[in-house]
């Protein structure tokens, strides 16, 4: 009994995870009051009005994990707006992990744009509708990060898997740490109808809504993993693949609620289109 205690001990000091309140786990970066943490810390909001949106990134720095946020979008005509909730590394060959809620008029459905990006290059977009109105209460949007794959989930339902196709030459983001980071504002330069449809500042401000964040994931500080030792990464999402259920969730998804994806898109790429999608 003794030496279970133990090491469970070990493990719990090697792979962090994280479900503290907003105070604790994020820092508002921008927006001038716009962004606010609520009830103790449990709740955030982020606003936009037409002087400015807002705001927030992680404290801490993560390189592999399995990432959970549950967020209730802006209600209404969003139009215009974009919520973003992404990882990224920092510098000019960053890596980046992208949710991108894309509004639309009242009673239209939101785009989810997702984006895959390794050394500062990405152009790797699939786009979904969603089965329910995400407006409406809070629903877990998760990234799943590890060294064989990325899996982009929806109420535990996986929408997208971008797998680790280096051994044909495509770069997969595995060395470079990300923080967490999520925003809200104007982009009707583009964001709607491909910038057809403009923000109405009337329905200001546009308010989107944050909880239950939690990380089961390899911290990154001081040049070190917390995941350097093989017994951290025997937890089970650090070697997680998509099951036969998940693989079966995954393709009813992209049959019935993908609108675009960039591996069928031959006019975009009439020189063939990315390795990664002729091996799919």
């Amino acid at each position: 009994m003794a030496s279970m205690l133990h090491l469970f001990l070990v493990l719990g000091t090697l792979m962090v995870v994280s479900a503290g309140s907003f105070y604790q786990e994020f820092d508002i970066t921008w927006g001038d009051g716009r962004a606010k943490i609520h009830n103790n810390g449990q709740f955030l909001t982020l606003s936009l009005d037409k002087a400015s949106g807002s705001g927030f990134q992680s404290k801490n720095d993560y390189l592999f994990g399995k990432i959970d946020m549950q967020l209730k979008l802006v209600p209404g005509n969003s139009a215009g707006t974009v919520t973003a909730y992404y990882l990224k590394s920092p510098g000019s060959k960053w890596d980046e992990i992208d949710f991108e809620f894309l509004g639309n008029l009242s009673g239209d459905p939101y785009t989810l744009h997702t984006n895959v990006f390794t050394n500062g290059k990405g152009n790797r977009e699939q786009q979904f509708h969603l089965w329910f109105d995400p407006t409406a209460a809070f629903h877990t949007y998760s990234i799943l990060w590890n060294p064989q794959r990325i899996v982009f989930s929806v109420d535990g339902t996986p929408i997208r898997e971008f797998k680790n196709s280096e051994s044909i030459g495509v770069p997969f983001p595995k060395n470079q740490p990300m923080r967490i980071y999520s925003s809200l504002w104007n982009a009707d330069d583009w964001a709607t109808r491909g910038g057809l449809v403009k923000t109405d500042w009337t329905h200001a401000p546009f308010t989107a809504s944050y909880r239950n964040f939690k990380a089961d994931a390899c911290l990154w500080s001081n040049g070190k993993s917390s995941c350097a030792s093989s017994r951290s990464r025997s937890r089970a999402w650090f070697s997680q693949e998509l099951d036969s259920s998940s693989q079966n969730r995954l393709k009813w998804v992209q049959k019935n609620y993908m609108i675009y994806n960039y591996c069928t898109d031959t006019k975009r790429f009439p020189q063939g289109l990315p390795v990664e999608c002729r091996t799919a």
